[in-house]
């Protein structure tokens, strides 16, 4: 879909939802419309897009020659302002009459709060609230982008199991990770929780210099971006040595959870029916209390976007979403279980982007 197109759609579904504008900040947003992707600074940078006018991209006249060369450039009227002047003025200008506005979810506090302030007619609401899925369905290219990290971070995986794990950190090991994923596609790496024995049952534990002991689970939480800067997000628990009777209970319980889940994704679906196939199987167990989290969230330019599959939420799941799923048990002060792999909807099913072995995996 050409960026043209994604503004046209944007701008009927203001119209379909009753808003009279969209103002949008730097952020995955900005990129997605218009392929535009400066930095937040405390000058205002915003693009507005109205149902019946022509979208215009507010900018500090320092940045203005960047923007235009940009690919906005030829997408919405490039508007500069000089440090003496009021932007906050010129966007309520802009807005007119309004009555409502929604708000891009990255837009700086100060901002929001100033465009208020000049324009205290319109309520402003956030983007994730009045158009929660704006970039929830993913066309060929972002599901191709998005299939090409998840190769990425699966033959890092890969990689990372074929070395010794007993006697290291696991800050060593989230070290090797990180290389990996730069060796497997990724231009940019964006976290690697790796959490032992214990540690394991923090979901998102920022690794140590604990060092792993034989005999404990490790649950390892990783990812970053490939060059059209699409995400990739993958868990994989493995044992170093056997593991104890228990803790190979429990990865097979997660392990029938996430299978359960992944099954259960088909157009149509409602998120929380989702989240509640994986959750049966836990809680039918007897672990449903150590179930702490959502089942999974949506994925793109973010590693955390809609659609978000946990309990509540019904909105129904249609080709070319793409999200997480990944259950987990976690037993304080003991250890932790967690497998997770992004899957896309597809018109009759489910497609995985993720293949790690997900069988349970012993390392030295």
């Amino acid at each position: 879909m050409s960026a043209s197109d994604r503004l046209a759609r944007v701008r009927q579904a203001l119209g379909t939802s009753g808003l009279d504008a969209m103002l949008v900040a730097p952020s995955p947003d900005l990129s997605y419309l218009v392929g535009y992707d400066p930095p937040p600074l405390e000058r205002l940078t915003l693009l507005v897009v109205r149902p019946e006018a022509d979208p215009v991209l507010v900018v500090p006249e320092l940045e203005r020659p960047l923007a235009e060369a940009s690919p906005v450039g030829s997408l919405a009227e490039v508007r500069s302002w000089r440090d003496t002047d009021d932007p906050y003025r010129i966007v309520a200008g802009m807005l007119g009459g309004a009555h409502r506005a929604a708000v891009t979810d990255r837009a700086w506090a100060s901002h929001a709060l100033r465009i208020a302030r000049a324009a205290p007619y319109a309520e402003l609401v956030p983007v994730s609230e009045a158009l929660p899925l704006l970039r929830a369905v993913k066309d060929e290219s972002e599901i191709e982008a998005l299939a090409r990290a998840g190769r990425g971070a699966d033959q890092a995986f890969e990689g990372i199991v074929g070395q010794t794990f007993a006697g290291r950190s696991e800050r060593e090991i989230a070290s090797d990770l990180s290389r990996l994923l730069g060796e497997h596609d990724h231009t940019q790496v964006g976290f690697t929780i790796v959490g032992s024995g214990p540690n394991g049952a923090s979901p998102h534990h920022e690794p140590t210099d604990r060092t792993i002991q034989t005999g404990e689970p490790v649950v390892m939480d990783f990812g970053g971006r490939v060059e059209a800067g699409y995400c990739s997000d993958v868990t994989r628990t493995v044992f170093v040595g056997e593991p104890e009777s228990e803790a190979a209970e429990v990865y097979e319980i997660v392990k029938k959870a996430q299978q359960a889940a992944v099954e259960t994704v088909t157009p149509g679906i409602t998120a929380e029916e989702i989240d509640r196939a994986a959750r049966d199987v836990i809680e039918a167990a007897g672990y449903g209390e150590r179930f702490i989290h959502r089942t999974g969230h949506g994925i793109g330019l973010e590693e955390h976007e809609p659609p978000y599959i946990v309990a509540g939420n019904r909105d129904q799941v249609v080709a070319g979403m793409a999200f997480s799923i990944e259950p987990g048990i976690y037993l304080e002060g003991r250890f932790g279980v967690r497998i997770e792999d992004i899957v896309v909807v597809t018109e009759d099913g489910v497609r995985r982007l993720n293949e790690a072995a997900r069988a349970p995996t012993v390392v030295a």
